[in-house]
């Protein structure tokens, strides 16, 4: 009898200590891996970065410049579920971990703004960005104007020429930004 209780003792702790890891990681932080060359040279191919969650639990719009985690997958609705499902420990347990949906870019517009690219430079509402951490000139151009609709953001990698980002798969859902790197 005492060999089970003990058992019962351990088992109930590493169950409260899952389950406290679970919420940490749907709610507060997680950790995650660079998987790429699309933000070079700010963060490296296999890098580890923390990300805030808390802009994502309490639905807050990412501020221009942040590096934010987002759901690539801008086709479709994002649940709760996919937040329990697609959490560190349970997509390492899962064998979903080097599913490549999960991007880290830069929010270069928020709703209302109007972006374009020419000159081999990112415009926002009309004016040149700044972009000191871009890894070399941007050689995209393009004659069309993207206007980021309410609830979205628009994003980009600092390895312009390398990065899939908005001007592929289009604006993002605030819903689909997962956090933002601490």
């Amino acid at each position: 009898m005492k060999v089970w209780k003990e058992v019962w003792h351990w088992g109930s702790s590493l169950g409260i200590a899952f389950l406290l890891a679970m919420l940490i990681g749907v709610f507060v932080f997680q950790p995650t891996k660079v998987s790429g060359h699309s933000m070079d040279p700010t963060l490296r191919d296999n890098e580890r970065v923390f990300v805030s969650k808390l802009s994502h639990t309490f639905s807050y719009e990412p501020d221009y410049n942040d590096i934010v985690i987002l759901d690539s997958r801008v086709d479709r609705e994002r649940t709760f579920r996919d937040d329990v499902l697609e959490n560190g420990l349970l997509s390492l347990l899962s064998g979903k971990a080097d599913e490549q949906i999960i991007f880290i870019k830069r929010v270069i517009g928020k709703a209302g703004d109007e972006i374009e690219f020419k000159d081999h430079k990112v415009y926002r509402n009309g004016e040149p960005l700044d972009e000191p951490y871009l890894n070399e000139p941007m050689t995209y151009t393009s004659s069309k104007k993207w206007v980021v609709p309410e609830g979205h953001v628009f994003v980009l990698g600092d390895n312009r020429n390398h990065s899939l980002d908005s001007r592929d798969i289009g604006y993002i859902p605030l819903s689909h930004v997962l956090g933002k790197k601490m």
